[in-house]
């Protein structure tokens, strides 16, 4: 299999509002790749309905942790990777199984928790190379707070 490249986009919502993380899978936010499949599979609701995590607003504690499935304060066993385009996380998640071994971090095993009938078997899996990955949540973690729009961050 083939690695997938990730990066997080990090911006604030408005004028000096919370900080909004998206992951972007081989350049393109991980947003738009959930609407396309689920509008393509028929899915209702589907379509605008993520939104990207907003740290503030829940204790998902450091983010580098978060996206390698140590969130304390998630779901059961899957971590959100997205939120409600709400902002809040509970309301209407995307979560996924983050697996990390030494050499590839997996997304895989995505589900919607309020809709248990969704197939999403052919969304993913997602690997990344370990190194890469590490690197990126590296830079996650300098994220500076209350610092208007960031660009996205390297890798």
């Amino acid at each position: 299999m083939t690695s997938n490249d990730i990066r997080f986009d990090c911006q604030h919502c408005g004028d000096g509002g919370p900080l909004v993380i998206v992951p972007r899978i081989d350049g393109a936010p991980l947003t738009e790749l959930i609407d396309g499949f689920e509008i393509a599979a028929g899915m209702q609701p589907a379509g605008d309905a993520y939104g990207g995590l907003i740290p503030e607003f829940f204790r998902f504690g450091p983010m580098p942790g978060h996206f390698l499935g140590r969130s304390t304060n998630a779901m059961g066993p899957k971590t959100p990777v997205l939120d409600c385009e709400c902002g809040e996380w509970g309301c209407w998640p995307l979560m996924a199984r983050i697996t990390a071994t030494a050499d590839f971090v997996t997304w895989d095993a995505f589900e919607q928790p309020h809709r248990k009938a969704r197939d999403y078997v052919a969304f993913g899996p997602f690997q990344f190379d370990r190194h890469q990955y590490d690197g990126v949540l590296r830079a996650l973690t300098c994220v500076p707070r209350n610092s208007g729009v960031l660009e996205s961050l390297p890798g």
